[in-house]
């Protein structure tokens, strides 16, 4: 259950990133409250994780997940730069999740 908890804590970090660049610099109230709500569910369910996941491991994949989610939502709802270097470079990050999960107990 907690790597469920760590994955949902990753999809609310990919909205709040979103949300922050929706917000133009938190003068939009909608986008700005839906933003910190996103915010504070991420920490929940981090803090749900961290009970059974180590700190390290848990804040990585917590991280990437974002990383990930907000590259390529910023490539499809922002139109930003796609090129096989930078799609590597997600690859890679995809490999590292991969990895910690893998190894962690």
């Amino acid at each position: 259950m907690h790597w469920l908890y760590l994955f949902v804590a990753g999809l609310f970090e990919v909205s709040w990133a979103v949300g922050l660049k929706l917000t133009h610099g938190f003068s939009l109230i909608v986008p700005t409250i839906i933003t910190i709500l996103c915010m504070i569910a991420s920490f929940y369910f981090l803090a749900l994780a961290l009970k059974n996941l180590p700190l390290g491991t848990a804040y990585a994949v917590w991280t990437g997940i974002g990383t990930i989610g907000t590259v390529i939502l910023g490539i499809i709802m922002f139109k930003e730069p796609v090129s096989v270097l930078r799609l590597f470079c997600i690859a890679l990050i995809f490999s590292g999740i991969v990895g910690l999960k893998l190894l962690t107990h």
